[in-house]
């Protein structure tokens, strides 16, 4: 059975998504451990996400290793908030689909 709080947070799968912002995202995977429907993955950010960046946000990719966060699963997502709790540069956001 689940609690209250499970229950009062929970949506439809694929409702809710999560979006990152790869200009604030280290790639420190914080958000990967604490996803219970396994959204993430961290890994080489794409040329093409990476050639959209400003040239500021090129060279914190480049310090902090070209890694980001993405979401191969957003479409298992049930709005729980616990990526967006668990990112230390709040790159995370939840939005509904489109």
């Amino acid at each position: 059975m689940q609690s209250a709080k499970e229950a009062a947070c929970k949506q439809d799968a694929g409702v809710i998504v999560p979006f990152v912002n790869f200009s604030k995202c280290e790639g420190k995977a914080d958000c990967v451990p604490v996803c219970p429907e396994n959204v993430f993955e961290v890994r080489r950010i794409d040329d093409k996400d990476y050639k959209q960046l400003s040239w500021l946000a090129q060279i914190k990719l480049r310090v902090h290793g070209m890694q980001v966060a993405y979401t191969p699963r957003a479409d298992a997502c049930q709005a729980c908030g616990l990526c967006v709790s668990a990112c230390p540069e709040k790159a995370i956001t939840l939005r509904r689909s489109e």
